[in-house]
């Protein structure tokens, strides 16, 4: 045998192997999305499905029971160049459901609606498809009375107590993903009244991106990881997510709030709550009124800032439902006031020309206020997490009489989808009987079987009507507390799948919000729709983005245009003018700062900085506030003063506010090779402590200090004079003016804004 042959052979196999590996590095840089680069514009011709990326394969064609079937490696893909059922029938809208006129309710016999929803409902087993990441709380709910002349709801009476089941959450990430990702939040709460459950399933942004529920497969598809890698997770920085909503515009007004701080909030405890959609009320003698749905922090309206979000996920990625869980354990209970916009319920069902039935509109509070109505009390932990947290089950259309649905179509499609979503999730029909989502309310429904059937039913007659059961159950009247549907006109019209021409504005309200927010909010939002598409791959994303902020603000656009280096477009619609709307700012006022966590740095072997330090400490307690003493080494520092964290664990994002007692000098531990956190350059005090000084003034955090922790100010670079610094000469003194700063959150005077 030539002995040379074989090596030729070998040599061959290797450069055909290098041939094929420099066909996958074809691109510039790896993390390209799909097999070919966008175009800016929406492609016109039809064309099938792009081959897969170099670098992807799937699984063997195979039968089931392993036999080769030779059968092409795409036979199993997607097929054809036109949209169609999961029969094959080819669609001509998938946009918007089918509609009794446009303004109608949707209609049951839209198949489309109902085969793309059910689909999307099952994608995902066990956790839920979307806000799979929550964490909850029982708690109580107070009526006020303040809504009998508008609502017949019995749980909104003066003084009737209500036990409350509330759920937060993200919306795109699984289970084990980060609480402080930029994203929508869910705030779902469960009234078990005695007239049967009600559940307010809200968010903490007001409006929706979709108008249609028929359009919320696609938002989430675009919005979770890129289905070939799983990437990225919880994160809406990627180009699916852009390439989405800069196609849709529809959904320019929720991206705003999302770009914004509202984005990141602060806390649970300190975020609003939206119903985003307009319900119909009923009061006692049958007059209706259409309203929205608000929840009112008692501490206010606060976020993060975006660097602080990064490292609190690599930190502390449950540091949400941390904060939760140890406010209601250290009896700073969460309370968030109910109230409620009223508007006139007319033919048109708008309100000083918005849209009511469109879910990405608000109506300013200056032109509707938000009327109080009740206190929700968040007072009770869990006691086990999958039991109560993961099986709790909402559904919109759990009401109580007295407050019924519109016609919204994003409404409309919910009505379906959250009651099917529940049937493979949570193992069948019967979901209501697991404990924490048992009625409060005597429940007679003759549901027989089932999966998961824990109730043992008697009787021989569960059907109506009949008599072997004595005719039991009855049906009820009006006069015994029935719900009744409002017997609400349906526009005589020709099916249709459109939307009425007012949904059609898709700037003004992004205008609206971008302009009624202060100058370093802008800035704020500028910066995150820089980063957001800096993260994305392809150019004609940003691009077409670009050419979307151009309609809400030439200054935005323009900002972010500079950032990501590329030309700013010009607007290709009129940009309207707007008047500002206070209430969508989170800057300018004060707000009860129950519940904060005030770090206080102290050297352990200096006796001098622990002078005080019991009587600050009950000083704070008293205050409803948590300290917590940071020092060098765990453990008794004297008699009755423990330090709760060392330089090692503690960083600055746990604290809402800085006390510094001493320059404590570096600790044994202040070693690079054993903390990172050490090896920021210092001489005389420990670099961890110089670290979280900077950390908290470079966040705009109030910081305080008297005695040597002065020199600990100094070596981080703080000035007595600075904004938010406070240096004083006993620890009471500094602690009374922290604590004034800390009511604002922020020292925002530490911001200098560019825009205008």
């Amino acid at each position: 045998m030539d002995p040379i042959k074989p090596a030729k052979v070998v040599k061959e196999a290797l450069d055909k192997a290098v041939e094929k590996v420099a066909d996958l590095v074809t691109p510039p840089a790896p993390g390209r999305p799909g097999s070919a680069p966008p175009p800016v514009d929406p492609p016109s011709e039809p064309q099938g499905p792009l081959p897969r990326k170099p670098d992807q394969a799937s699984p063997a064609t195979l039968s089931a029971t392993g036999a080769g079937t030779g059968a092409a490696a795409d036979v199993r893909e997607q097929q054809g160049e036109y949209l169609t059922t999961a029969q094959g029938a080819r669609l001509y809208d998938t946009d918007h459901s089918l509609k009794a006129g446009e303004r109608g309710p949707t209609l049951l016999q839209d198949h489309h609606l109902r085969e793309k929803i059910t689909h999307f409902d099952h994608e995902r087993i066990p956790e839920r498809v979307v806000h799979a990441r929550g964490s909850a709380a029982h708690g109580v709910f107070v009526g006020y009375g303040t809504a009998s002349q508008v609502c017949k709801a019995g749980f909104l009476a003066e003084g009737a107590t209500t036990p409350v089941f509330t759920r937060f959450s993200t919306v795109v990430g699984s289970r084990g993903s980060a609480d402080t990702v930029r994203d929508t939040r869910g705030f779902a709460t469960k009234f078990y009244t005695d007239e049967g459950t009600f559940d307010l399933v809200a968010n903490n942004i007001p409006v929706f991106f979709i108008q249609d529920g028929i359009k919320f497969p696609d938002i989430i598809h675009a919005a979770k990881p890129h289905p070939d890698r799983e990437i990225p997770q919880a994160q809406s920085a990627h180009d699916t997510f852009w390439d989405f909503v800069s196609l849709h515009t529809e959904a320019t007004h929720h991206v705003m709030w999302h770009m914004s701080d509202r984005g990141v909030p602060r806390s649970y405890r300190m975020m609003e709550g939206f119903g985003v959609h307009t319900f119909r009320l009923v009061n006692a003698d049958g007059v209706t009124s259409l309203a929205k749905f608000h929840w009112k922090p008692k501490l206010g309206v606060h976020s993060l800032l975006w660097e602080e979000a990064q490292l609190i996920n690599g930190v502390d990625p449950d540091f949400h439902r941390r904060d939760l869980a140890d406010a209601i354990e250290s009896g700073a209970f969460p309370q968030f006031e109910l109230g409620i916009q009223v508007f006139p319920d007319t033919p048109e069902q708008t309100f000083e020309g918005i849209d009511l039935l469109d879910p990405t509109k608000i109506v300013p509070e200056e032109l509707a206020p938000v009327q109080a109505i009740g206190m929700l009390t968040l007072n009770r932990n869990t006691t086990n997490f999958f039991a109560e947290t993961e099986q709790v089950a909402f559904h919109v259309g759990h009401l109580p009489p007295g407050i019924d649905v519109t016609d919204d179509p994003l409404l409309q499609a919910r009505l379906f989808s959250y009651l099917d979503t529940q049937l493979s999730r949570l193992g069948g029909p019967n979901f209501g009987q697991i404990p924490i989502n048992r009625p409060h309310a005597p429940v007679n429904d003759m549901f027989r079987d089932g999966f998961h059937q824990h109730a043992v039913h008697s009787g021989v007659a569960p059907y109506k009507p009949n008599t072997l059961d004595g005719g039991c159950p009855f049906m009820a009247g009006a006069d015994v507390g029935a719900y009744i549907e409002v017997p609400q006109p349906v526009a005589e019209s020709v099916k249709r799948r459109e939307s009425p021409t007012s949904f059609q504005d898709h700037f003004t309200q992004p205008r609206l919000f971008y302009r009624s927010l202060s100058a370093v909010e802008r800035e704020h939002v500028v910066r995150a729709f820089t980063f957001e598409l800096g993260k994305c791959y392809e150019q004609a994303i940003k691009e077409r983005q670009l050419r979307v902020l151009a309609n809400v603000d030439a200054e935005l656009c323009a900002l972010v245009a500079q950032g990501l280096g590329l030309p700013a477009p010009e607007a290709t619609v009129p940009v309207p003018e707007v008047t500002p709307s206070p209430a969508l700012s989170q800057v300018g006022q004060v707000w009860p700062v129950e519940g904060r966590m005030i770090g206080i740095v102290v050297d352990a072997d200096d006796p001098d900085s622990l002078d005080g330090l019991h009587q600050l400490r009950s000083t704070i307690d008293a205050a409803g506030l948590t300290p917590l003493i940071i020092a060098a080494r765990g453990g008794q520092l004297e008699d009755g003063l423990d330090a709760q964290r060392t330089f090692l664990t503690a960083r600055s994002i746990e604290f809402d506010a800085l006390l510094v007692a001493a320059a404590p000098p570096p600790a044994p531990d202040a070693l690079p090779n054993r903390d990172a956190k050490a090896a920021a350059p210092a001489v005389s005090v420990d670099p961890r402590v110089v670290l979280m000084v900077q950390e908290c003034f470079r966040h705009a955090k109030a910081i305080g200090a008297w005695g040597t922790g002065r020199n600990a100010l100094l070596e981080a670079g703080c000035a007595e004079g600075d904004p938010g610094v406070v240096v004083g000469d006993t620890p009471a003194e500094v602690f009374g003016q922290v604590v004034e700063l800390l009511g604002a959150h922020r020292v925002w005077e530490r911001f200098p804004a560019t825009v205008a």
